[in-house]
């Protein structure tokens, strides 16, 4: 039985959530009370002694951290589909995980951390910047293609599109990015798709 450890408004538990669904697979959800610190109890540290969400236990074995979380799901269950095995291919997806925990981090997620949980640590001018930068980046990139790598989904799209999509909770508007937006649909038009506060369900074609 997988459990899923994390908070509904938390876009790195989603994306989690996300690859669950797409993969078709049953999973409990355990919510984590952030705001009543049940992400900094002994019993939640017993799983990830860095008291972030999301944390995966499957059977016996335990993932922390959502890109962790989506290779683990990828590999484990979704074969070469989500996660090209080849060298090069697979470089070319692990290298949006690491903008996801980068630009994307610094950039969309962290103006709306400011703006919808009130967190005083975040440099907002930066922020704006930031994601100005990695937006115009990522809108370039799909001005000749439809997924990010590969000619398909892979978990390169399901780690960098929960905060992209959450932009405007950040007051980060996407209309002066066409590909982006067209590329969120597409993403909302995949089987089995689920939505998450801030990012709801595409109605349905034809």
């Amino acid at each position: 039985m997988i459990r899923l450890y994390g908070h509904e408004l938390s876009g790195n538990s989603y994306k989690a959530r996300l690859l669950l669904s797409l993969l078709e697979l049953d999973y409990e959800w355990m919510k984590v009370d952030l705001l009543a610190g049940a992400h900094k109890k002994p019993e939640f540290l017993a799983l990830n002694p860095f008291g972030q969400v999301p944390v995966l236990v499957d059977e016996d074995t335990a993932i922390a951290d959502a890109q962790a979380i989506l290779v683990y799901l990828a590999r484990q269950y979704g074969g070469e589909e989500w996660l090209p095995i080849a060298a090069e291919p697979l470089s070319r997806v692990v290298r949006w995980l690491s903008i996801t925990a980068g630009e994307i981090r610094q950039g969309p997620e962290s103006a709306r951390l400011y703006h919808l949980f009130k967190a005083t640590n975040i440099n907002l001018e930066r922020a704006i910047q930031r994601s100005e930068f990695i937006l115009t980046q990522i809108n370039n990139h799909l001005a000749d293609r439809e997924w990010l790598e590969c000619g398909r989904s892979t978990i390169a799209d399901i780690a960098t599109f929960p905060y992209i999509a959450l932009a405007p909770d950040g007051e980060i508007s996407l209309d002066s990015y066409p590909n982006i937006l067209a590329w969120i649909e597409r993403i909302k038009q995949l089987p089995s798709f689920t939505g998450m506060p801030g990012i709801e369900t595409a109605a349905a074609v034809g």
